[in-house]
């Protein structure tokens, strides 16, 4: 809201300052500061609210240690993270930015999610919360709106190079890449990055191409089929790793740093032609988004680093694991998803290996073996003897690397 006002104030009144709203990183500065003080600032009252109704955490004794201190710390604090997302987006984003639309119904609506299923644990006392094939239906639903969006609407394109003789009464961009024109043209595509790749990019309507003739017809439902997988996989990652103080927290902020300097150089044309990966118009806006979502991340920790004085609860952990999913499916880097939330994979699959390991023995052997000691993996570690605070900076510590090899992709072909 506040560019607009402040572009209106440029034009009309040439007020000293006012420009300085066009450039997206001042916005994206403003957005992560703002969320700062949103989380650090009205979070402690948030929190004492919720101490005050008596939003308490319901702990089950799993035999680790320090677990049943935590009964009674105040859940549900992801609401903070949503407020310290949506309110410096609604400020510094130009609103009628489709990808920035996209972000914020992602937002409300895995956060809602995640709401009702806090709410059913805590005030409906039902420790089981909203069943997941709900949960999973909510995560279905969005993922076929992101996809469809991505896929048919006309604002959402991608600028590739042309040759000029094929399209020789096409009006055509064009730049120069030294002494040599390239001309270029803003097309609809199915196009994504492809990292350790020759050619770093993917087409999913050539994925079907050894079905002969009319492949392209089914393009629709190989994308569809990969952002369902994404965002399901993300979202329920983030929210399994959410098991100890501050250890989504604090990689999901790794993760939005990395996001945001990664919609920047796909959003900026000059950047994106020097390091020759696609350029996404219009994208470069999500910087501010992705600013917020680091800032709401960073100031959030600030209460939920051990010992936590809060939990995000399900309203947090569905809303931020979705947010990384769509965003990275927005900037065409969802391939790359599986290296950047590294963490999040690992844990999910934890789980999944664990769970299957035992189904299959017992039915095998009549007893039930386990692969960990405990499931998700941050779990097992605690069985083995390691604090929780020193398992969690170990995480962020390759959670870091992560992001840094996720970078280095960009040029690895």
């Amino acid at each position: 809201m506040l560019y607009y006002l402040f572009n209106y104030l440029n034009k009309n009144y040439d007020i000293p300052g006012a420009g300085v709203f066009q450039y997206i990183t001042f916005r994206m500065a403003m957005a992560v500061i703002t969320s700062l003080l949103i989380t650090t600032v009205y979070g402690r009252r948030l929190i004492d609210y919720l101490r005050f109704k008596q939003v308490g955490e319901t702990v089950r004794n799993l035999g680790l240690e320090g677990q049943m201190q935590k009964a009674g710390t105040p859940t549900m604090g992801g609401l903070i993270i949503i407020l310290g997302i949506l309110i410096p987006t609604l400020l510094f984003a130009k609103l009628g930015n489709i990808y920035v639309i996209m972000m914020i119904v992602t937002t409300v609506w895995l956060g809602g999610i995640g709401f009702l299923d806090d709410y059913i644990k805590v005030f409906k006392k039902n420790k089981e919360g909203l069943a997941g094939k709900f949960k999973i239906i909510g995560q279905v639903g969005l993922a076929l709106f992101i996809g469809f969006t991505m896929y048919s609407n006309p604002d959402i394109v991608i600028r590739q190079e042309v040759k000029l003789q094929k399209l020789a009464d096409v009006p055509v961009n064009y730049h120069m890449r030294g002494n040599i024109p390239v001309y270029t043209q803003d097309v609809r595509s199915t196009k994504t990055t492809m990292p350790f790749y020759k050619k770093n990019e993917l087409d999913y309507g050539k994925v079907l191409k050894f079905l002969g003739p009319g492949y392209e017809r089914y393009s629709l439902m190989v994308f569809m089929f990969v952002v369902i997988i994404i965002i399901t996989f993300i979202s329920n990652g983030a929210n399994i790793t959410d098991g100890i103080d501050g250890l989504a927290t604090g990689t999901s902020a790794i993760i939005g740093i990395t996001l945001a300097i990664l919609a920047y150089v796909s959003g900026n044309t000059v950047i994106a032609d020097y390091l020759n990966i696609m350029y996404i118009p219009n994208s470069g806006e999500l910087v501010v988004f992705a600013g917020a979502f680091a800032g709401a991340c960073v100031g959030f920790l600030w209460y939920n680093s051990y010992p936590a004085q809060v939990f995000m609860g399900d309203t947090g952990s569905l809303a931020i694991g979705g947010i990384i999913a769509v965003f990275a499916i927005m900037i065409r880097k969802e391939l790359m998803v599986p290296l950047l939330c590294g963490i999040f994979v690992v844990e999910n699959f934890s789980v999944i290996i664990q769970v299957s390991w035992f189904k299959y023995t017992r039915m095998r052997f009549g007893e039930g073996r386990r692969v960990f000691l405990m499931a998700p993996l941050h779990h097992h570690f605690q069985k083995r003897g390691f604090h929780e605070a020193k398992i969690v900076t170990r995480f962020w510590i390759i959670g870091i690397l992560l992001a840094i090899v996720t970078f280095v992709t960009l040029k690895l072909r």
